[in-house]
């Protein structure tokens, strides 16, 4: 049996004000409106991109130096996380439950490898993972959705 795949969405939707790209769960307008019509599979492949993208932009911010720590702070928080998810994940889920809280981010297994307070890095980790799938948008989404000229 598998694991259904909940919808991203963070109640922060931009697509009806036109954005192409959420600015809050960061998928493409069409994954918005045809969530609730896509196959276990096709929400997988959207998971899937999404995780990657946000991975590789909070580890260019933070590095994950005692995963149990994290976890024990998560809980400790009662910070919302998925078990299923890249523990990378697990930290922007931290930052968006309480970034300016943070005062000794190695108590929560994390060394900060940028100059920059915790409430920067998460605006900072949000900009770029809504850039790169603004990126990932325009270079392999919307030149398919582009109409032929006749």
């Amino acid at each position: 049996m598998f694991k259904p795949v909940k919808t991203p969405c963070v109640g922060i939707c931009s697509t009806g004000i036109g954005d192409s790209v959420c600015r809050g769960c960061k998928r493409f307008a069409h994954e918005v409106i045809d969530w609730n019509a896509y196959s276990h599979e096709q929400r997988v492949i959207i998971e899937q991109r999404l995780a990657g993208f946000l991975v590789q932009v909070v580890s260019r911010y933070l590095e994950i130096t005692d995963l149990t720590a994290l976890k024990v702070q998560l809980e400790l928080q009662r910070v919302r996380y998925r078990d299923d998810r890249d523990p990378y994940c697990w930290v922007f889920d931290l930052l968006r439950a309480g970034a300016s809280q943070i005062q000794a981010p190695e108590h929560y297994g994390l060394r900060v490898l940028v100059a920059a307070d915790l409430a920067q890095i998460k605006s900072d980790i949000d900009a770029d993972y809504y850039a790169l799938s603004v990126a990932y948008y325009d270079a392999y989404i919307a030149p398919g959705l582009a109409i032929p000229a006749s």
